[in-house]
C-alpha cells in the first residue's frame, strides 16, 4: 500500500530521512519544523507542502515521521490541537531518542483518538539517514510494523522489531549508554597518553589491535586528536541519553557508576557552553591544556 508521508522535525536526521524516502519513490507530501525557513527550503527541494502547523501535517499525510529533541518536545507535538487533531487512521513513526515512558504516553494518546504509534529508534548518524543505512529498532503493535516494514527497510540496512511499546526505547537507551561510556573512556585513554608523551597515532593503532578496540575508536579517535568536533551527535544529546539510561537504572535498582560519571562529563561540557559540539568533544576535558586555551 502506498502511503502519503509527512515529516515533523527537519534537523540533520529528519531532513535526510525525507530526502531518502523521496529518492526511493515514496510520496513525501508535507514537512514541518519550528524553523519556518528550514521547512520552506526542504519543501521546495522535495516539491511538497510546508505545513503551517502540526494539524496540517496530519491532515495531509497518513504516515507521519517525527524526529524531535526530547520528552518535552515530544509531548508538545502530540497535544490535542497539534498532531492528534482529526488523527484517526494516522500512523505516527516516532524516531527521537526519548524515554520509554514518553513513547508509552504518546502511544496511549494516539490510541485514544484512533491513531497508531510506532517507535523507530535510530542507532546511526547523518550519512546513514541520507543513504538509507540506518539501524532501526522498532517497538509497538507488530501488525502496524509489518504494514510499514517495506517503507522502513528503505531507510535502514538493519531493521529489528524489538517488541511492545517502550521496549525499543529501552534498548536504544542502553546502546547510547554504552556508546557514551566508550567515548568518555577513549577520551581519557588518549588524554593520558598525551600527558605521557606517547605517539597518539601509534597508541590508536595499538588500541585497534587489542582489547581497547571499539566502534568509537574508529569514529571518534581522529576527531579527538585534531579537535574536529563538527556535530554528528551532540554532547547535549549524549548527556540526555545517558540520563535516560540512568533513570532506567534507578527504577530497576541497578547501580551504574560508569554511566553516571559519563553523564556528568557531558553535563560539564554543557556547563562550559560546548553542548552543541560533537560527543567527541569530551576529549576537551581530558587532554592536558585544552581547557586553558578555550
Amino acid at each position: 500500500m502506498a502511503h502519503k508521508i509527512g515529516l515533523v522535525g527537519l534537523g540533520r536526521m529528519g531532513a535526510n530521512m525525507a530526502r531518502r524516502m523521496k529518492d526511493c519513490g515514496h510520496e513525501v507530501v508535507v514537512v514541518h519544523d519550528l524553523r519556518k525557513e528550514v521547512a520552506d527550503e526542504l519543501a521546495a527541494e522535495l516539491a511538497c507542502e510546508a505545513a503551517p502547523d502540526l494539524a496540517a501535517v496530519t491532515a495531509a499525510a497518513d504516515v507521519v515521521f517525527t524526529v524531535v529533541t526530547d520528552d518535552e518536545a515530544m509531548r508538545s507535538i502530540f497535544a490535542d490541537d497539534a498532531l492528534l487533531k482529526d488523527a484517526a487512521g494516522t500512523v505516527f513513526v516516532n524516531c527521537a531518542t526519548i524515554s520509554p515512558a514518553m513513547h508509552e504516553e504518546v502511544a496511549a494518546s494516539c490510541e485514544a483518538v484512533g491513531a497508531k504509534a510506532l517507535e523507530a529508534c535510530m542507532a546511526s548518524s547523518i550519512p546513514q539517514a541520507r543513504d538509507g543505512t540506518l539501524y532501526l529498532m522498532v517497538g509497538g503493535d507488530e501488525a502496524v510494523f509489518r504494514d510499514l516494514e517495506s517503507l522502513l527497510k528503505d531507510l535502514s540496512k538493519s531493521l529489528r522489531y524489538i517488541g511492545e511499546t517502550g521496549r525499543a526505547a529501552q534498548v536504544k537507551a542502553l546502546v547510547n549508554m554504552v556508546m557514551n561510556i566508550n567515548t568518555a573512556a577513549l577520551a581519557e585513554g588518549l588524554g593520558l597518553g598525551k600527558a605521557l608523551g606517547l605517539d597518539l597515532e601509534v597508541l590508536c593503532e595499538v588500541f585497534s589491535q587489542t582489547g581497547a578496540n571499539s566502534r568509537v575508536l574508529e569514529t571518534d579517535a581522529g576527531d579527538m586528536l585534531v579537535r574536529d568536533h563538527d556535530c554528528y551527535f551532540s554532547a547535549a544529546h549524549a548527556a540526555k541519553d545517558s540520563g535516560i539510561a540512568n533513570a532506567l537504572a534507578v527504577a530497576a535498582k541497578v547501580d551504574v557508576p560508569l554511566s553516571k560519571a559519563t553523564e556528568a562529563q557531558y553535563r560539564r561540557l554543557m556547563d562550559l557552553g560546548r553542548g552543541e559540539l560533537d560527543k567527541s568533544a569530551v576529549a576537551e576535558l581530558t587532554f592536558p591544556g585544552r581547557l586553558d586555551d578555550a
